[in-house]
């Protein structure tokens, strides 16, 4: 028998990290922003004519046409980011659990797939056949997913230099480019007449007329569709996954940050500060007209514009719930948050059928009874409290959709 001094040592796995509230509140409030979606407060402002309150209300439920942002504007970036922070405490749980590397890679290509084609499918619901499109949410980070998970091995500085080479190769591709001739006809790519054209080198990011647009008509006719594909109606593009991409490596440097064994208030420092540079960087970019600020074809500059409000938003929550433990207020957003993909699901696939239950069981009148400017505003308050119901008894009964 051996002696006990002869006997393998086993090295101590490290500790789990701590889960954080201000992850699962951050996320909570992104996707409360996405399913309220369903209040219609576009459709309430175009009633109640004259409200300043309620055309601001809808301007910050929309996307801006192009240039510039939204409060709207900043779910899927927030959603992206957060995928970003949360990748260095799952990699560092999954190693306190034993799992290979080996392992974990085959689990993050196969988290790849199912974020893409959920995408996919989500997107196809209203089609007659598989709609075959991927700049959904879920498709974009899946996309990208497996190059930032390979990313979170590197050191921080490599996976700046990353960042650095992701931005700057992007807006050398849009601007080398060829600008659309004085003979091409916007109209056939869905560009209205009255659109306001970017003039001078901004208009390698016009509209229809770009290096991503060129490539889905290329790429996404090589896929059985009802009709050809010609343009996306908003301008969006599945090239956006690779500076998406760069908004995730931005998360995982603030992850990065927050698992690192240092004074917590200098973390929320870190976080402000990278959040005011991100954010002027973009901005200044934008206004030197080195690169137009738009979130439908994700340029570099908005990467930095809408990466700096994400630091700032995450430093905001990490310093009220995780270091001051103001806690109980964010209870309601937590419970969407541990249930991300659960949530986005939902609200894609339920709202209309629970729009509709209402109205069968409780009568067309229900929500008429502060006038019918605002029967859009108290319909949708109905559905997202049923959709919050639903998660919170997920949330009871630890029921959570995990990728």
């Amino acid at each position: 028998m051996d002696s006990p001094q002869s006997a393998p040592q086993l090295t101590p796995l490290p500790p789990a990290p701590p889960r954080l509230a201000s992850i699962d509140a951050y996320r909570g409030l992104v996707m409360f922003l996405m399913m309220a979606e369903v209040l219609r407060l576009c459709a309430v402002s175009s009633r109640v004519k004259g409200s300043e309150l309620w055309a601001f209300l809808c301007h910050h439920q929309s996307h801006v046409e192009w240039i510039g942002c939204s409060l709207h504007d900043l779910i899927q970036p927030s959603f992206s980011f957060l995928v970003g922070v949360a990748l260095p405490f799952s990699l560092a749980g999954r190693l306190s659990r034993g799992q290979s590397r080996l392992w974990m890679t085959a689990h993050a290509l196969w988290r790849s797939l199912i974020l893409v084609f959920l995408g996919v499918f989500l997107r196809s619901m209203n089609h007659a056949q598989t709609y075959y499109t991927f700049e959904d949410t879920l498709s974009q980070i899946g996309l990208g997913y497996t190059f930032l998970f390979v990313l979170a091995f590197f050191s921080m500085r490599v996976q700046a230099i990353a960042l650095g080479l992701i931005l700057v190769g992007d807006w050398a591709a849009f601007a080398w480019y060829p600008l659309p001739g004085s003979d091409f006809d916007f109209a056939a790519v869905g560009v209205p007449a009255s659109w306001p054209h970017l003039t001078g080198f901004a208009a390698h990011w016009d509209k229809n007329s770009n290096l991503a647009w060129a490539f889905d008509t290329w790429f996404l006719n090589q896929f059985p569709r009802e009709r050809p594909f010609t343009h996306n109606g908003g301008g969006y593009a599945t090239l956006s996954f690779i500076p998406t991409l760069g908004t995730m490596i931005l998360g995982l440097l603030a992850g990065e940050v927050l698992r690192r064994p240092r004074p917590e208030w200098w973390k929320v420092r870190w976080l402000v500060v990278a959040g005011i540079v991100s954010l002027a960087a973009g901005w200044g970019l934008g206004e030197l007209g080195v690169c137009p600020v738009v979130k439908r074809i994700w340029t570099p500059s908005w990467v930095l514009y809408s990466g700096g409000f994400c630091f700032l938003f995450l430093a905001g929550f990490y310093a009220v719930l995780d270091l001051l433990r103001g806690r109980s207020w964010a209870f309601p957003l937590r419970v969407i948050g541990m249930n991300s993909i659960a949530a986005y699901c939902m609200a894609h696939l339920f709202e209309d059928f629970i729009g509709r239950s209402l109205t069968i069981h409780l009568g067309r009148d229900v929500f008429k009874v502060v006038g019918d400017p605002y029967v859009p505003l108290l319909r949708g308050a109905a559905v997202l409290l049923v959709l919050w119901l639903l998660l919170f008894w997920m949330y009871r009964r630890k029921l959570f959709l995990r990728i």
